[in-house]
């Protein structure tokens, strides 16, 4: 399904129907004979002539290495899909690099992808490799899309393909006001992160002109305490109508503490992140029912997660998508074999894109912003309360 574009190629979102590429697509023969390039180190996959780097933790700490498999194998099945399409022009050969889980990893597989030839990276996964991939890219001209959610990796040729705070708290905001609220509140922890996301609830208020009327930060059980009774009276007084609890981990606690403190479910509505997606302790939280987040629509993983069952066994990580999609992106011949290959006017264009999650466009920083659902939160589950939006 397309979004408008005309020069630009566009992807698939979760149909399980072919991709459009738009007019350029069914061309055959690229710009660069890939018999030009020097031998590449690494599994490759695709016979195309325009060379992508895909830069994953492969080795170190095991919960990334198995990330980093899962995006690798769902980055070949988007070759795959290409090669059996029968339509598509086969435009890139993918070469998978180890980052393993340090910076230092990044930046030599980001100057080994540069020295055999790569015209454009995708990944790394974590913000600090995404940041240290990024300064070899960067110098020799060579875009990189990224897969870190931190916003604070992003900069002009440095895109993160990922769900940011930025339009998690602008979409999430933008819902509660359509139903009714419109005092808002922000907890956040005392990290990196959490300031990323604090910023973010502060701009989304703002560029929505919507009332940000309490910032609370913590880093220990008894500042969370202390949040929770500052904060009942002016929730009980209708002065606070809605609370963001956006980390994962400490949201069920939250939600405890305010039930503890005679919070009656309904009074307040709480707001979480796309990382609650799936999260077994949130949805069997019975002080989060009715709470709402954003996600990225679950149709897409859905569609993709047979395919990878059939090739790979086991299941695919839910970031897979995210690689599948960067793959199909890469290999578009707007891109691909544009002079210069993947300008960043293309990479830009307002209309974006539609992938394997939805719609998404990158913008001139660096950052991305997807089309995103609101769920909410039942016993054991959590259902779409509004379908997806930009």
């Amino acid at each position: 399904m397309g979004i408008g574009l005309v020069t630009v190629a566009l992807l698939a979102a979760c149909s399980t129907g072919g991709l459009n590429f738009g007019p350029s697509g069914t061309t055959s023969g690229g710009t660069t004979s890939s018999d030009t390039l020097p031998t590449a180190s690494g599994r490759t996959f695709g016979s195309g002539p325009v060379r992508v780097a895909l830069l994953l933790p492969l080795s170190g700490d095991p919960s990334l290495v198995q990330v980093g498999t899962s995006l690798a194998n769902a980055s070949e099945l988007a070759v795959d899909f290409i090669q059996n399409s029968g339509t598509i022009q086969d435009n890139i050969t993918v070469v998978v690099k180890d980052t393993g889980d340090g910076a230092g990893g990044a930046t030599q597989a980001a100057r080994e992808a540069l020295a055999e030839g790569a015209s454009l990276i995708l990944g790394p996964l974590r913000a600090d490799q995404v940041t240290a991939a990024g300064q070899v890219a960067r110098a020799a001209g060579i875009p990189v899309i990224g897969f870190s959610n931190n916003s604070g990796a992003a900069a002009p040729g440095i895109y993160l393909l990922n769900v940011l705070p930025e339009t998690e708290m602008k979409r999430s905001m933008s819902y509660v006001n359509k139903i009714g609220k419109r005092a808002y509140a922000g907890v956040f922890p005392t990290t990196a992160f959490g300031r990323i996301q604090e910023g973010a609830f502060r701009q989304a208020a703002a560029d929505l002109g919507l009332a940000a009327r309490a910032v609370y930060n913590f880093s220990s059980e008894a500042e969370a305490r202390t949040i929770v009774t500052q904060l009942t009276p002016l929730i009980q007084a209708g002065q606070i109508d809605t609370v963001f609890i956006p980390d994962r981990a400490t949201a069920p606690s939250f939600a405890n503490l305010l039930a503890e403190a005679g919070i009656e479910p309904g009074k307040v509505q709480l707001v979480g992140s796309a990382d609650w997606n799936g999260d077994a302790s949130i949805y069997n939280t019975t002080t989060l029912a009715g709470a709402i987040f954003p996600a990225v629509d679950d149709a897409g993983l859905a569609a993709l997660t047979p395919e990878y069952q059939a090739k790979f066994g086991g299941t695919p990580h839910p970031l897979s998508t995210i690689a599948y999609t960067a793959t199909i992106l890469a290999n578009a011949s707007s891109l691909a074999n544009g002079t210069p290959r993947y300008d960043r006017a293309q990479l830009t264009l307002p209309a974006g894109f539609n992938g394997r999650d939805g719609v998404f466009r990158f913008l001139a920083n660096g950052r991305s912003e997807y089309a995103l659902v609101i769920k909410q939160v039942a016993i054991g589950s959590a259902s779409i309360a509004e379908g997806a939006k930009l």
